[in-house]
């Protein structure tokens, strides 16, 4: 098992530096200049609030992206005991998610992010979220790649502290952060 682990962390290692790479010059072969295009969309700002409370106070919708540099745009979400969660999941990057794939996953307060991390690594097959920890998740989304969305409602857990994070292997390392319930 830890040698699948070790493998499994030394391809995302790999992943990584090649996504370094190109940005180290030649590369672009398409004829255009490196001056004429779009800078990376890591933390883009949005037309709405990433997290928004309705009138009435019962219902929080949260706009969570993700992108091709593993990262989340929110890494500490604040509700209330009991609201309605409203969460989607957007990869803003253009990476496939077999590549860079993300989802969003609440876990249960004893549970820790690294012992989960580790068995979700070997649950390829089940998009990452192993079938043995399933009952230590509050809530978790689909896995997406670049471009694409998901959502799912929830209702606020109770008061306390609970860890959020991306199951894709190794992601959780930058991709993690904290949901408050107050």
């Amino acid at each position: 098992m830890k040698k699948n682990i070790l493998s499994i962390l030394a391809s995302a290692l790999l992943l990584s530096f090649s996504l370094l790479l190109p940005s180290c010059g030649g590369g672009d072969t398409s004829g255009s200049s490196t001056e004429t295009k779009e800078p990376p969309k890591s933390m883009v700002a949005e037309e709405k609030a990433p997290i928004e409370v309705s009138e009435d106070g019962t219902t929080v919708t949260i706009r969570l992206t993700g992108d091709d540099l593993m990262k989340y745009n929110l890494n500490k979400i604040e509700v209330k005991e009991g609201q309605k969660i409203k969460l989607t999941l957007t990869h803003i990057g253009k990476m496939p998610k077999e590549a860079m794939g993300h989802n969003f996953v609440l876990l249960k307060p004893e549970i820790t992010i690294e012992a989960f991390a580790n068995e979700a690594a070997l649950a390829k097959d089940n998009g990452y979220i192993p079938e043995s920890q399933e009952a230590n998740i509050i809530a978790h989304t689909d896995m997406v790649g670049g471009g694409q969305s998901t959502s799912i409602e929830f209702d606020a857990p109770a008061k306390g502290s609970y860890k959020f994070m991306c199951s894709f292997p190794a992601h959780y390392v930058n991709m993690q952060g904290d949901f408050v319930v107050n």
